[in-house]
């Protein structure tokens, strides 16, 4: 299966605007960014693939019970549904493809990664009145319910195998080699989620040089949300240049150095050093 190419430049346009309005609304929804996210890597998704996704969704929380009782119920359902009627889970070849950072195709495959098969356990939990929401432990996203003093975690790329304390703390342990902290099992905002689903992407990126256009709309979609980590800018300023877009890297990277002069000069002027490099490949 070969990953998808993004849209044609007006489409693109389009779905970063839209990305950014509701990046910045006052209750940013989850699915709606990450399905723009869909749309800026694959220009096969218009707006009734887009509208059909969300129709799965209410689809698939249509067939929860009703109110089944505390959090531990609620986890109970939800594995029943996703992970045993429908078989939603992961493995480690998912961590290949770029279709497993993408939710409208786990919806389709019911395959993806740790981020996104807890992305359809928030939405379709949240579209059923479940107290849910994301956990973003280092290196293995999982679902909790309930308060978080009282919380049970679920782990989707698992099919939804329950998670003790003790478990939690084996997942960071083995990506980290740190303890589990208790800051690490508070709720994630939507952003949040997404800022984790581009990085993913990005990362993913990184190890094909050949789809550095998937780099930079990773990119330039993250430096669209409120908070995001600075040096983008600079990553995006790379990916221009590497690109042969040498100017509008220039430019990018001039801009980062008036960022860094506040606190690092010395950095600043080496930007400054790089954004001539680049104007003077134009020669």
């Amino acid at each position: 299966m070969h990953a998808p190419y993004p849209p044609e430049p007006e489409r693109a346009a389009e779905v970063r605007r839209r990305f950014g309005e509701e990046a910045r609304s006052a209750r940013p929804d989850l699915a709606a960014l990450c399905l723009l996210v869909c749309a800026a890597a694959d220009g096969t998704l218009d707006e009734p693939g887009m509208d059909a996704a969300q129709i799965e969704l209410d689809r698939l929380a249509g067939q929860l019970p009703f109110a089944p009782g505390g959090p531990g119920a609620w986890l109970s359902a939800l594995a029943g549904l996703l992970g045993e009627r429908y078989g939603f889970h992961g493995a480690p070849t998912d961590y290949e493809r770029l279709q497993s950072s993408l939710l409208h195709e786990v919806l389709h495959r019911r395959r993806g990664l740790p981020i996104l098969l807890s992305v359809v356990w928030i939405e379709v939990a949240r579209r059923a009145g479940a107290p849910v929401y994301g956990v973003a432990l280092p290196g293995h996203f999982v679902v909790g319910f309930g308060p978080v003093a009282d919380q049970v975690l679920a782990d989707p790329f698992d099919g939804g195998r329950v998670l003790s304390r003790d478990d939690a703390g084996m997942l960071v342990a083995g990506a980290t080699g740190a303890p589990l902290e208790p800051s690490m099992l508070a709720p994630a905002d939507p952003l949040q989620v997404v800022l984790r689903v581009l990085n993913n992407i990005r990362a993913w990126a990184a190890a094909r040089p050949e789809r550095s256009d998937v780099a930079l709309w990773a990119v330039e979609l993250s430096l669209l949300l409120p908070s995001h980590p600075a040096r983008l800018r600079y990553e995006r300023a790379q990916l221009l240049v590497q690109r042969g877009e040498f100017l509008q890297g220039a430019a990018e990277l001039d801009a980062y150095a008036e960022v860094l002069s506040a606190v690092d000069e010395e950095a600043a002027d080496r930007m400054r050093g790089q954004a001539q490099a680049a104007r003077a490949m134009l020669n």
